[in-house]
């Protein structure tokens, strides 16, 4: 039994925060670039893309106060959302999303499924139409925004049945940030030797981040068969399997757990609980 581990560079790094999913009143959102900018600044954030809705924002006039800004677009009409990450121009929100996902890949950018468990009908993104496309590096376990819409801002329901058939996809934790009470309610964070953008891409494409609302991860390590995971403030970790199988639980803020020769799962994912709400969720280490 093998274990791959997306964390291949999780030791020694600075351990960088950031947002993949914010408007402005540009599109729908309540502030202006800048001061969006400056908000997640104050907030400490170290990287932030800017996704309004099927428009690409020109973000090299924009003061960073130290933080890295990707250029983004939240393709909108025509079709369940997606965000295109590192769009270098606009792709046309065609129907047939498999055509955008193809487009996105031409622009050297990578696409992530917006909120799947929006609206009334928990159902903003179809699961067969997540089965069936290909070419898009993850899905929103958790959108912010959607805490005070119709539907569910949790989606690891979605995520599990992906992984459990085979598809790999990593799983990011984004605002959707429009009004200012879902500022900074969900993060990405990514380890990286230098806050270029090139590396905070790189590791967000790699899986080699972990996603939170809280939660706060010091270390995720591999030693052989063993997976350990570190946190300064959680208070619970369970380890989830196929289907979203529970198979073990704690009480404390680390964990080590080992894979056995005849472990009878396909992947492993580690979540993670603070106080009240706060959680953190690690990407699927792979067993072959």
């Amino acid at each position: 039994m093998r274990i791959k581990n997306p964390y291949l560079n999780s030791t020694n790094c600075i351990w960088a925060k950031g947002n993949l999913h914010t408007h402005t009143s540009v599109s729908d959102g309540a502030f202006s670039p800048q001061d969006t900018v400056a908000k997640y600044a104050s907030m400490g954030y170290q990287f932030l893309m800017i996704s309004e809705h099927d428009f690409v924002y020109p973000i090299h006039g924009l003061e960073t106060y130290g933080m890295v800004i990707i250029s983004g677009n939240e393709i909108t009409d025509e079709g369940p959302h997606l965000l295109h990450v590192n769009a270098k121009k606009k792709v046309e929100p065609h129907s047939d999303r498999q055509k955008v996902l193809n487009e996105i890949q031409k622009d050297s950018g990578f696409a992530i499924i917006s909120h799947p468990n929006w609206e009334e009908d928990f159902n903003h993104c179809p699961q067969e139409l997540l089965e069936e496309w290909d070419s898009y590096t993850g899905i929103e376990i958790y959108n912010g925004i959607v805490r005070r819409l119709p539907g569910n801002p949790c989606a690891t329901d979605r995520w599990d049945l992906l992984l459990s058939q085979g598809k790999y996809v990593w799983g990011y934790a984004n605002d959707d940030a429009h009004w200012e009470e879902n500022f900074g309610v969900a993060w990405n964070v990514v380890p990286v030797e230098n806050l270029l953008l090139e590396d905070i891409l790189n590791a967000l494409k790699k899986g080699n981040f972990y996603a939170s609302t809280g939660v706060e991860i010091q270390k995720i390590t591999v030693d052989t068969n063993t997976i350990s995971i570190m946190s300064s403030n959680a208070k619970k970790i369970a380890v989830i399997v196929d289907y979203g199988r529970r198979i073990k639980e704690i009480y404390g803020s680390s964990i080590s757990f080992e894979v056995n020769e005849n472990f009878p799962y396909s992947y492993i994912r580690f979540e993670l609980w603070g106080e009240g709400e706060t959680q953190a969720w690690t990407q699927p280490f792979l067993l072959f």
